[in-house]
């Protein structure tokens, strides 16, 4: 490749970042249609039913992740259709999974919402939400997917808009649902549902046509089943990143619902809306690096990897530290998008801003080094980022609840951030110099 490595980079980053917001667009035009019409009992709703659809999520992104990372190593090594196989079975394998996680999911819905505090018209709205896409998490894997493995065949700026699309429908249908029928949490569902399956059925179109570079045909499938511990091993730290969010925001919920009251649980979901911003951006920053550095990875190009590396990681903190600042100066104005009556729910999402996300800057430094170890096909390493993530914040969600009382739950997770990132810092600063070593050794033997 002639082009600049910096060049490429932003090349697939900006589109990439484009795309995960305009995703995001999903879930915060859903929150701000929700806070609006519903109140705050169905943004506490929403929020309870949000560790349910995470899962749903993560289980998307392990695949896409995965699939679209290999196929990249495929194209790297010259083997076309390997890459092309390697990509049907990453599609097969989000049409086994679906009623497995389906059945699973809808079994245990209530005990969900339950186990997180929801009770009366909380718990009724987030059953609500839950009925709908839970029998559509098919369309919800597959939108998910799909943006990866567009990126994965060079063509970001497809994968945005095929976004955009879907967020066009989805802004659309929640007008209709929920501001003009009064449809509720159901309304938002299923507006969320038809999004997710022209995203799903657009990308699956294009893999099938001439103007993709992998183009798909079925005379060329075999089953790979060598490819599915691969695809999961490189994906499945993706999916520990939507499963430890998910796993988050329950005890989140039954600790303010514990310590607090459910209003509470309706400032934590705004919170999770705002944040999702910066996150979706973080996360389109690493995975617009991810194709390039496993490509490079595939030619054992040390110097380009290292160099994606240090651009996506300086650009996800400084964006991280610019939004910080911004929400905290000027916070009401964040929180009134999303409801502007209640005045005790403002005060507490305010709090929260102040207390909860002063560390949120190092969650892009953590997702950055996740995508980093899952492109040069270290999927153990990035599974440790995001599992650590969990572990590391258990034991401060344990602790400072009983001490500080509901100060204690918005400060647990900025403390942990910060403890584990010294810890992941001192980690990759060692594994990019040994990196370096081994293939630049290789190199000049």
């Amino acid at each position: 490749m002639k082009t600049s490595i910096y060049k490429q980079f932003w090349r697939y980053t900006i589109p990439t970042v484009a795309a995960m917001l305009v995703n995001g667009l999903y879930q915060v035009v859903d929150g701000i249609f929700i806070g609006r019409y519903v109140g705050a009992d169905g943004l506490a709703g929403i929020n309870v039913a949000w560790p349910v659809i995470g899962t749903i999520l993560g289980i998307g992104m392990l695949v896409g992740v995965g699939t679209g990372a290999l196929t990249s190593i495929r194209q790297g090594e010259k083997d076309t259709l390997g890459a092309k196989q390697v990509l049907m079975m990453g599609l097969m394998l989000l049409l086994l999974i679906t009623p497995i996680a389906a059945v699973t999911l809808w079994l245990f819905a209530e005990n969900f919402l339950l186990w997180q505090g929801a009770e009366g018209r909380v718990f009724d709205l987030g059953l609500q939400y839950l009925n709908i896409l839970i029998g559509a998490c098919v369309f919800t894997l597959g939108s998910i997917a799909m943006p990866f493995l567009l990126r994965n065949d060079e063509s970001p700026k497809l994968a945005t808009m095929l976004m955009m699309v879907g967020a066009v429908i989805n802004i659309v249908l929640d007008y209709v649902f929920i501001a003009w029928l009064d449809w509720e949490l159901t309304g938002a569902a299923i507006a969320t549902a038809i999004a997710q399956m022209t995203v799903t059925a657009l990308g699956l179109m294009y893999f099938f046509s001439p103007s993709a570079n992998l183009r798909l045909k079925v005379t060329e499938f075999e089953f790979r089943f060598t490819a599915i511990p691969k695809i999961f091993t490189i994906g499945v730290s993706s999916f520990f990143m939507y499963a430890y969010g998910s796993v988050m925001v329950a005890l989140h919920n039954g600790l303010f619902a514990e310590y607090g009251d459910q209003l509470m649980i309706g400032a934590y979901a705004i919170l999770g809306y705002i944040v999702t911003v910066y996150y979706l951006a973080a996360e389109g920053i690493a995975n617009g690096m991810q194709p390039l550095a496993s490509y490079n990875h595939g030619v054992k190009n040390v110097q380009n990897i290292k160099k994606l590396l240090k651009v996506a990681m300086s650009s996800s903190i400084l964006l991280g530290l610019v939004f910080i600042g911004l929400l905290n100066l000027f916070p009401y104005q964040f929180v009134s998008v999303f409801n502007s009556e209640s005045d005790e729910l403002i005060g507490y999402t305010v709090t929260g801003i102040q207390l909860h996300l002063f560390a949120l800057a190092l969650d892009g430094f953590l997702v950055v080094t996740a995508a980093y170890y899952q492109s040069i096909n270290r999927g153990s390493k990035a599974m440790f980022v995001t599992m650590g993530n969990m572990f590391i914040q258990l034991p401060f969600l344990y602790i400072m609840p009983k001490l500080y009382g509901v100060t204690g739950i918005w400060l647990a997770y900025p403390l942990s951030n910060i403890a584990l990132s010294v810890v992941v810092a001192i980690m990759l600063f060692k594994d990019v110099r040994r990196y370096q070593t081994q293939y630049l050794g290789h190199a000049v033997a």
